[in-house]
């Protein structure tokens, strides 16, 4: 079974907001084997509006919509609904006995016409009540295919997704069963891993799809089996993750399922009542941060020196001078002093030091553009690599974060 996603919104096409709700609808689609074709984004405009809607009505059996619902003029997808439709808007009495209750217990504001206006839809539409907001979601159908108009406002969105038009989607459709694994992996390049798993690649079952999906140093590989009998689905795909894990089990963390790497770190750490602290200085804190975005991390980890400046690297987490006269502030010495440094002073089972050039200038060394050092410092040793990360200052700074935490992790398992 097949879908298409339209999202309507001037404000998406000039890059003032990022289209999220389409990556969240067709996930949830997904799970319950709904495959997405198409994704379009256009603008608040009939004419555009009506020749998406019939396009999409063309190739799959479910149209999804969002945007242009709101109380203003320039929301104009109610409208064209009813062009598209041949219809006529009407006033939902439930509707509005449920905006006049929205702004009664939570808007500060009178309601205004405007607002009363939302309650008019499509008379052929079935309303999908919208408990968290005042625009209802619409559901049409033309022909074998159904058009679900729902809000932008992405929480309004995702409620009636997962209350409304998902249960309504699995009553009305007979669908396959959809059934990914995702293997995460570190430290290969994609077409290395490619030359490594092609022979097993090339005898996966005609069912089995593989994926590569590359992100600055990690790979995740997944699987996708698609058919009429879950479980049989299941047992084939596990079945070929366990030849993977015997090809390249060495350069596999994990799975998607279980968490980011830097989630497996946190898991490790607490099952070994352990703790981490990093020093950063090109990274600027983007390991602490995305160590802390986890919940519970406080847990385990301490906190974080972000010694950007050299000056900070000497007052703040005592690096000798000479050190960095000697060797340069971009250096294994350097890195290694940091790493065993903010250890002792947050006083840590664990830390990860950063030193290096993200560029565009060489600022304080004369390391090249992309010259990086990792440390890290654990109960038994203290250790840096150097590595170079190209010249792209983003990428420089996200691939040393995923390089670190791999050599953390790498560290971790040892104990």
């Amino acid at each position: 079974m097949q879908a298409e996603i339209i999202t309507i919104g001037d404000e998406i096409l000039i890059g003032q907001i990022v289209d999220s709700n389409s990556a969240f609808i067709s996930k949830e689609l997904n799970k319950i084997g709904v495959s997405v074709y198409q994704i379009t984004s256009i603008q608040d405009d009939s004419d555009h509006i009506l020749d998406a809607l019939a396009t999409a009505g063309k190739r799959s059996s479910v149209v999804i919509i969002t945007g242009g619902l709101g109380p203003t003029k320039d929301d104009v997808t109610k409208h064209t609904l009813c062009q598209f439709f041949d219809d006529k808007l009407v006033q939902d009495d439930a509707v509005l006995e449920h905006i006049e209750e929205l702004f009664k217990k939570y808007i500060s504001t009178p309601i205004s016409d405007l607002n009363r206006k939302q309650a008019l839809v499509p008379s052929k539409a079935t309303v999908l009540h919208n408990a968290n907001g005042t625009a209802p979601g619409l559901w049409m159908k033309k022909g074998d295919t159904a058009y679900v108009s729902l809000p932008g406002v992405p929480f309004e969105m995702k409620y009636l997704i997962q209350d409304q038009v998902l249960p309504k989607i699995i009553s009305e459709y007979d669908r396959p069963h959809i059934f990914h694994r995702t293997i995460m992996t570190y430290g290969m390049g994609e077409s290395a891993i490619a030359d490594k798993i092609e022979n097993w690649e090339d005898n996966l079952p005609s069912f089995v799809k593989l994926a590569y999906l590359p992100n600055l140093g990690r790979v995740r590989l997944r699987l996708t089996a698609k058919g009429a009998d879950k479980q049989s689905l299941v047992d084939a795909v596990e079945t070929e993750i366990k030849k993977l894990y015997k090809l390249i089990g060495d350069i596999i963390y994990g799975e998607e399922e279980e968490g980011t790497i830097e989630n497996q770190v946190g898991k490790l750490l607490v099952q070994k009542n352990m703790s981490l602290a990093t020093a950063e200085s090109f990274t600027g804190g983007k390991i602490a941060e995305q160590i802390t975005a986890i919940p519970g991390a406080s847990t385990y980890f301490k906190g974080s020196i972000v010694s950007y400046a050299t000056e900070a690297k000497i007052e703040l987490l005592e690096v000798p001078e000479n050190l960095i006269t000697e060797h340069s502030v971009v250096s294994e010495e350097v890195a290694k002093a940091m790493a065993k440094n903010v250890k002792c002073k947050l006083d840590t089972d664990f830390s990860i030091a950063t030193t290096g050039n993200a560029g565009p200038t060489k600022g304080d060394s004369n390391a090249d553009v992309g010259t990086v050092y990792i440390a890290i410092s654990t109960p038994k040793r203290t250790f840096a690599q150097k590595f170079t990360m190209g010249n792209s200052r983003e990428r420089i700074v996200q691939r040393s974060v995923n390089k670190a935490f791999e050599l953390l992790l790498k560290e971790i398992l040892n104990f």
